[in-house]
């Protein structure tokens, strides 16, 4: 398999993991999404064969970089082994859990076969050989590794498999005691959380951190955004004085770094926020650097004293992290003795003065209606003086965007397609409208432009190539048409 052809068959993986998500699906005990788990796995394997040797060559990491789908500097690759104590049952034991995702997604869609899963497993085993063979021969101790793993994930998949085309009263029989504890044998579906055992023997690992300089990169490679990155970068900069001044014994300056984000559905707010969490967790702002979404109807209750009761418990959850409030105005635009939306605004303005330096606040939403949540209460505007906009989108930027989201399920948008889409969203700011929603239509587009492609797809005869497989044509996205 050529490195284009395993690039592809990798980042298939990745789309697919973001499908499942769509649905529901999930691998039990992890916090990371679909796609992102299934990189860690990746990764692992990946540095366990190239450190074989104690050392990365340079071939390896661009092995590595083409697999992951962007750029990782070998500093953060060695880092990456110093916080991570990699052996071989450690990348089985996580592989297991993508495997698991597979070969559930196998069942429920009727493919008694388990091609998604077969697919899965033929791409590991081939990463391992060209990693392992990356300098021109394979060295005796990744060529067992590898094959020690193949053995263990293959006959995990066959007991599965065993296991679902049994009777359903002696499955869990049919399957090798050593397997048991992994596999979840409830039938999966709406309640398969209920049903999920509370411990597993998945091993899961927290993704590595990044460092502070790779989350202001991360943060300034965002599409457009140039204001927003502007103040940020400014108020980046008077944390870091405000630091040293204390280091130093001078006198300590005043910030508020809580903020209202205020802008248009699909402008990055919450992409935003989550970066920002992280980077203040970086410069000592806060101590774990986590985010809480939440809204209306995470705070307020419809009884009386519980919205005090609900709001508190959001609020401890984010302690030592960023609290972000999605359409806050709605909290206070309501109007009544029935509603309890002030008393949940109340309640987060005691704990904001009563734990000043544990959590930050980010309010977001419209920026007219943003502007009357602030005139809603006094105590608003004292505590939230920071207002960051964030613009919509331009058409060239929603283009970059949507190349960028191609990107990801390894798509490539012919020239013909590509001057259709920046003449769509031309039209489509053009004509704004409430129903305009920035990034979130692009991603609408996309996903509609993959359904034209499938059936466009479906209807050919013959051999379908990798080119055509990837390939986005004029008439995949000429048809698309978003509600509104």
């Amino acid at each position: 398999m050529a490195n284009s052809d395993l690039q592809l068959a990798v980042h298939y993986t990745y789309a697919l993991c973001r499908q499942y998500q769509a649905k529901g699906r999930y691998i039990p005990g992890s916090r990371m999404a679909l796609d992102e788990y299934a990189r860690f796995a990746y990764l692992k394997y990946m540095l366990f064969l190239a450190n074989s040797n104690k050392q990365l060559n340079e071939r390896e990491v661009e092995l590595i970089q083409e697999c992951m789908g962007y750029s990782v500097s070998v500093q953060y690759l060695n880092r990456f082994l110093m916080q991570h104590q990699i052996s071989l049952s450690s990348v089985q034991d996580t592989f297991i859990g993508v495997l698991q995702l597979f070969l559930d997604a196998d069942m429920l869609e009727g493919d008694p076969t388990g091609s998604v899963s077969l697919l899965f497993l033929e791409t590991v085993h081939t990463v391992g050989l060209m990693l392992s063979a990356v300098d021109g021969s394979a060295d005796r101790m990744q060529t067992a590794s590898i094959a020690q793993l193949m053995v263990k994930l293959r006959a995990y998949r066959g007991a599965y498999l065993r296991m679902w085309h049994s009777p359903l009263k002696n499955r869990a029989a049919r399957v090798p005691d050593s397997f048991q504890p992994e596999l979840n044998l409830s039938d999966a579906g709406e309640n398969s959380r209920k049903e999920e055992p509370e411990n597993t023997a998945l091993e899961i690992t927290e993704e590595p951190e990044e460092t502070l300089e790779e989350l202001m990169e991360e943060l300034n490679a965002l599409t457009g955004l140039h204001r927003v990155k502007e103040e940020l970068g400014t108020l980046i900069n008077l944390i870091k004085v405000r630091k040293l001044r204390e280091e130093r014994g001078l006198p300590e300056l005043t910030l508020s770094l809580h903020m209202v984000f205020s802008g248009n559905p699909g402008t990055g707010k919450t992409t935003v926020a989550r970066l920002l969490a992280k980077i203040y967790s970086k410069l000592g702002i806060l101590e774990k650097g986590h985010l809480v979404e939440t809204d209306r109807a995470g705070l307020v209750s419809g009884y009386v004293g519980q919205t005090a009761i609900k709001t508190k418990k959001v609020i401890d959850q984010a302690m030592g992290g960023v609290l972000f409030i999605d359409e806050a105005y709605t909290l206070t635009a309501a109007s009544g003795s029935n509603d309890f939306g002030m008393e949940a605004v109340n309640t987060l303005l005691k704990e904001m003065e009563d734990h000043r330096d544990d959590f930050v606040v980010i309010v977001a939403g419209y920026p007219d209606e943003m502007e009357q949540f602030l005139e809603s209460n006094p105590g608003l505007h004292s505590r939230f003086r920071t207002m960051i906009l964030f613009e919509d989108y331009k058409p060239d930027e929603l283009l970059v965007i949507f190349k960028s989201m191609c990107r990801k399920y390894a798509l490539t948008p012919s020239t013909e397609a590509e001057v259709h889409v920046l003449e769509y969203f031309r039209k489509r700011c053009a004509e704004g409208g409430e129903s305009f929603a920035n990034a979130r239509d692009v991603r609408n587009y996309v996903d509609s432009a993959l359904s034209n492609q499938a059936n466009r797809i479906a209807g050919m005869t013959g051999e379908i190539s990798n080119e055509e497989l990837t390939q986005l044509t004029l008439a995949d996205v000429e048809s698309v048409q978003l509600n509104g």
